[in-house]
């Protein structure tokens, strides 16, 4: 007999050892009832709600709560309990881990196509990582979780990710910013991304925490006729880049002790240094007077190119500098 009682009446409800990737456990209760002044034990980062034949009812945030008719009102009002009901009762309890979900990575399966200012419609692959946690039990119970026995991060993620390629497209459709320019700059694009799905995942009954982009890249075939463009024909600029190497190379020597006479005193190199740098500022100054007013795009990206591969200038400027002259030279 009292194995009999003890198995219809629950007295502590509560979840031990909730594991990391479940967001959403069902207390069991099965045929047994709930007595009335039962213990209900909260944990910090968790959350616990009662649910009455499928409705929502009472939700509970991290604490220890004796349960009767003044801590259950929705629940009570939903079985017109009065006041002094004392009896046992029977309700679905859910548990939602709220604790934030960290490194969730996110990826495009396949290209997602966007409108660029620079190249018009392109296709781009993007990565990288998020976190959520559940915010709204009730709305999550009743957009995502349902009745179930237990609900996992694993089953969520596809839906994630989904809403996050949906929105991807948006980002680069809405933010003004051409591809160049936001590959170089992901903290902008991870701000616009979350700027965008935080309300998505807002529907959800999530908080969004954090939303990273690690990468932004062209399909391969696209970046390699964007590689090849951009190296064609460097070999023709080979002697003008000579020449402002020697004429840096002079400029530095001047500043050492000993000065230009000093890089070969006693064999006759200050004159050859000399002769050097008349012959690398007069094939210097020889095509300016010959160029066209308008340079070719395609030029200046050689020039670009030879300059950043001899370290003469930083790679955030030769970024700039390239993303401004491909406007011209793929339109």
């Amino acid at each position: 007999m009292f194995d009999f009682i003890r198995k219809q009446f629950i007295d502590v409800i509560q979840w031990e050892s909730p594991s990391e990737e479940t967001l959403v456990w069902r207390f069991p209760v099965a045929d047994q009832e709930i007595q009335n002044g039962a213990s209900l034990t909260v944990r910090d980062s968790q959350m616990a709600m009662f649910v009455n034949e499928g409705v929502t009812a009472d939700v509970f945030g991290a604490g220890r709560y004796t349960l009767n008719t003044q801590t259950l009102p929705i629940l009570t009002n939903l079985k017109n309990w009065d006041k002094f009901f004392q009896s046992p009762f029977k309700s679905d309890v859910y548990f939602f881990n709220t604790r934030q979900q960290i490194g969730k990575r996110w990826g495009t399966a396949q290209p997602v196509t966007v409108r660029d200012s620079d190249f018009g419609i392109v296709q781009l692959r993007s990565f990288g990582m998020y976190s959520y946690r559940i915010a709204d039990p009730a709305l999550f119970f009743k957009e995502i979780a349902g009745v179930v026995e237990a609900y996992t991060g694993e089953q969520l993620e596809a839906q994630l990710k989904n809403i996050a390629m949906t929105q991807l497209a948006a980002a680069f459709g809405t933010s003004g910013v051409p591809f160049l320019d936001m590959a170089a700059n992901q903290v902008l694009l991870s701000q616009k991304m979350n700027e965008l799905l935080k309300p998505e995942f807002a529907k959800l009954g999530l908080a969004l925490e954090n939303f990273t982009v690690e990468s932004v890249t062209l399909p391969e075939n696209i970046q390699a006729a964007l590689d090849k463009r951009m190296s064609m024909n460097i070999i023709g600029d080979l002697n003008q880049y000579t020449s402002y190497q020697t004429a840096e190379a002079i400029s530095m020597a001047a500043q050492n002790e000993g000065g230009l006479a000093g890089m070969g005193a006693g064999m006759g190199v200050g004159v050859g240094v000399g002769q050097a740098m008349a012959s690398a500022l007069a094939g210097a100054a020889q095509p300016q007077a010959v160029a066209p007013a308008a340079e070719d795009p395609q030029a200046k990206l050689q020039k670009l190119k030879a300059l950043l591969d001899g370290g003469l200038i930083a790679q955030a400027d030769y970024d700039a500098a390239k993303a401004e002259v491909l406007k011209q030279l793929i339109g």
